[in-house]
């Protein structure tokens, strides 16, 4: 049976940051154009369901148990919390409802009926066949097409792992009964979010990374803090690790969670066998490219599944543009609005954006939160900078003081020759909002020591710039 094509002007695959907020300035430019979108659970991307709101609304949570815990220190007694964990993921699901909701109604809104529930793969180089939520299949065409399907959890090839079963970051937000213990396999982003997060909320936590340090991309000395402020939590970690296989033993009592995942382990100097009652995967995330058929549309994937774009974002198939998480660059939901912005910019305002010079600014919500923008000491190293670098304990910045807040290591790289920040690493409370304040100097090109000398309000955390760029 022939399926009519539907012919648009523009067509978007996946409705993440960068898609959804196209869709509609697509739209508003006179553009007959269409969103398919794989659920109305995805409504808005992984960030708003599965990623950034979700997690950060549990770390909120956990960071009111960790300081109720403290409270003494602060000259209010009161007893140990307990943590209902169904009651933190249900105000978990109320927060991503209700931002979904948000999302939909501006999707319906700009699109109607060209907002599509379904699934959809490439029929022909321009062409698109959707099996939609209803069951129908619809073929639709557009001259431009833009990609934007994200990535999901990343699973490794371990023995015994996907037959004994495990958590993803995904599924990990739906427990609602604390792990005894928590082992997390990954020490990067994910990983140790969850890590501190499972932590506070009372389980034992065991994160096994592969490297010798946490936070590969960082520079030893700022991974090293974050990591003895982990372990102060009661983070334990196992580095330099190889999980050689995973194996899953009945409980003794069907009601228990039990310590049934049982992992061997090599370490560098012996094999280790560790137990728990849970295992985290967290070792990176997989482009969601295997359904899409890009073969019959030509379009290039690398090794990795991921499309490489340009830094116009384009494809290698004139028309087909690739946005998010899905063209292997940054993975981080402002990259994917600035994605929106050169798209935006370079089809419809007569400009000429690329992602050749955009900062790359990110933050670890972990406590203290780790921020970091530019490059590293050991980069600009690599990149025969001559530099100078200025560290400063966040002891030292009376704001901290009174918050309690103490713990952290605040670090500039700044180029010798210019004054000109090349990259910053502050690992404090705070420090994603403190963050933009340095960016913005970076932005403009202006010299460290704006910041240096720079009448800020005190006390604030941001006054902390003043004293670490006094340093240099």
């Amino acid at each position: 049976m022939s399926v009519n094509t539907e012919h648009y002007d523009d067509l978007i695959i996946g409705g993440g940051k960068a898609g959804k907020t196209l869709a509609p300035a697509l739209v508003a430019a006179g553009r007959k154009t269409a969103l398919v979108e794989r659920s109305l659970k995805m409504i808005g991307g992984g960030c708003i369901n599965i990623a950034c709101i979700p997690t950060k609304t549990m770390v909120a949570s956990a960071e009111v148990a960790h300081t109720v815990r403290h409270s003494a220190t602060y000259g209010v007694n009161t007893s140990a919390p307990t943590v209902d964990l169904a009651a933190v993921i249900q105000r978990k699901r109320s927060v991503v409802e209700s931002s979904r909701a948000i999302n939909l109604h501006s999707l319906e809104t700009a699109l109607g009926h060209d907002l599509i529930i379904g699934t959809a793969r490439f029929v022909a180089p321009k062409t698109i066949e959707v099996a939609t939520a209803e069951g129908s299949i619809r073929h639709l065409t557009a001259e431009r097409l833009f990609i934007n399907t994200g990535t999901r959890p990343l699973i490794p090839s371990i023995p015994g792992l996907k037959e004994f079963g495990f958590l993803t970051s995904e599924s990990i937000m739906e427990l609602e009964q604390l792990p005894e213990h928590l082992i997390v396999l990954g020490s990067g982003y994910i990983g140790l979010e969850f890590a501190q997060m499972f932590r506070r909320f009372g389980s034992r936590v065991t994160v096994i990374g592969q490297r010798g340090q946490i936070l590969s991309p960082q520079d030893p000395d700022i991974a090293l803090a974050a990591q003895t402020f982990l372990e102060r939590d009661g983070v334990e970690f196992l580095l330099n690790a190889k999980v050689l296989w995973v194996v899953r033993e009945a409980s003794p009592l069907e009601n228990r969670a039990g310590h049934d995942t049982i992992l061997q382990i090599q370490v560098p100097d012996r094999e280790i066998t560790l137990q728990g009652s849970h295992l985290l995967v967290a070792v990176g995330r997989a482009p969601t490219t295997d359904t899409l058929n890009l073969a019959v549309a030509s379009v290039a994937m690398n090794g990795s599944g991921f499309i490489p774009v340009n830094d116009r974002l384009e494809t290698n198939v004139p028309g087909i543009w690739a946005l998010g998480d899905i063209n292997g660059g940054p993975q981080y939901t402002h990259i994917a609005l600035d994605d929106y912005r050169i798209i935006k910019a370079n089809l419809l305002d007569g400009g000429n954006r690329s992602t050749s010079d955009r900062p790359i600014p990110s933050c670890l919500f972990i406590d203290p939160e780790l921020a970091h923008v530019g490059l590293t000491e050991a980069e600009a190293q690599q990149q025969g900078y001559d530099i100078r670098v200025a560290k400063l304990d966040a002891s030292a910045i009376p704001r901290a003081r009174t918050l309690g807040q103490t713990d952290g290591l605040l670090k500039a790289i700044v180029d010798a020759k210019t004054a000109r920040i090349l990259g910053c690493s502050l690992l404090c409370h705070a420090a994603g909002e403190m963050l933009s304040t340095v960016q913005m100097v970076m932005q403009a090109q202006l010299p460290y020591t704006v910041l240096r000398d720079g009448v800020l309000v005190h006390p604030t955390m941001t006054e902390g710039l003043n004293l670490l760029f006094s340093k240099l």
